[in-house]
């Protein structure tokens, strides 16, 4: 289950509201009772309020692989192979911490996406060793409607003119408006999700009952994505190891009462977990049922909340566990 990442980022800053009108947290933490026991025997773990959030590795492979992808018109990817080259450098550069903290500067520090694509090319040398690459080229670089596409193509754009191309960075929509125009040439290319576009591509060459052709495995879901994106008129550079999909969060203070730092310790460790999840979670297969067959998560009571709510929710010791987007920036540690 991916939720649309545009209705969670809607309703994030009422999420950061909520925290900060709170107060200190506590009133729903506590330390699990070492007489009680879930239905599996194992002791229940209470929620632990706490400020800071930490996402349980997902070492049983329940989410595929959303790593951050640029996807390139297949024209300009032929007529100029710089463009691609450039955009690697931006994968090589990014992971799933720096994304938090680009996340973080622009949606809770309130900075625009342009500010902090400058920072970002200038502080990780990004700028192109030749300045020339691109003179007399025009590209558009594409952003879907949420902050953190638009962070990207900011940041593709900044990398893109260093090397002397004309870039406009434009704003569109979802995937099914942006696609098309990244097809038939209006874009050049978008920073785009590996797991989701493989799916997406997929549906649209094979049908939209086609199995899903993504997993964990962030190779062979970029295997998968490639020939589809050959077909579909699309070229893919190389997978950053910055993510953003579904995930699931503890707070620190929790973690470190039980000593968990993985899914599977976490339910080795607990029984009779409160998880925070959106309405759909006890019926999609990504969420409590994924977590109940793939690592036999133990789960005692689902509390139901808008997605933008769930991390206040278990920073203030209501739930145990809910679920977060991998690149939240309510994750940043500092």
């Amino acid at each position: 289950m991916r939720t649309t990442r545009p209705a969670r980022l809607a309703i994030l800053a009422a999420a950061v509201l909520v925290l900060g009108a709170c107060g200190t947290p506590g009133s729903g933490g506590g330390e699990a009772d070492p007489t009680s026991s879930g239905t599996s025997g194992k002791p229940v773990c209470d929620p632990v309020a706490g400020e800071q959030l930490v996402v349980l590795e997902d070492d049983g492979g329940l989410q595929n692989a959303d790593n951050i992808i640029p996807a390139v018109n297949a024209g300009v990817a032929q007529q100029s192979p710089a463009v691609i080259e450039l955009l690697d450098t931006v994968s090589a550069a990014l992971d799933t911490d720096k994304l938090i903290d680009l996340n973080k500067a622009v949606d809770i520090d309130r900075r625009t996406s342009s500010e902090v694509a400058k920072e970002f090319v200038a502080d990780e040398g990004l700028a192109a060793s030749d300045a020339s690459a691109g003179a007399g080229q025009s590209l558009v670089v594409g952003a879907a409607n949420f902050s953190e596409s638009a962070t990207l193509a900011e940041i593709y754009g900044e990398v893109l003119r260093s090397a002397g191309y004309q870039v406009e960075v434009r704003t569109i929509g979802n995937r099914d408006t942006y696609l098309p125009a990244l097809v038939d040439g209006t874009l050049s290319t978008v920073p785009e999700y590996a797991a989701t576009l493989a799916d997406f591509l997929n549906a649209r060459v094979n049908g939209a009952d086609a199995p899903s052709v993504s997993s964990d495995d962030v190779d062979e879901t970029v295997a998968a994505l490639t020939p589809l994106a050959e077909q579909s008129g699309l070229a893919v550079g190389q997978p950053s190891a910055a993510q953003d999909q579904n995930a699931f969060a503890v707070t620190q203070a929790f973690a470190d009462e039980h000593d968990v730092t993985t899914l599977t310790e976490l339910a080795e460790a607990c029984g009779g977990l409160v998880l925070a999840g959106p309405p759909e979670c006890p019926e999609r297969p990504f969420c409590q049922p994924g977590l109940e067959e793939t690592y036999g998560l133990e789960i005692g009571e689902f509390k139901s909340y808008d997605f933008g709510l769930i991390g206040a929710a278990v920073r203030q010791g209501d739930a145990a566990i809910g679920l977060v987007l991998s690149s939240d920036g309510s994750l940043a540690t500092d």
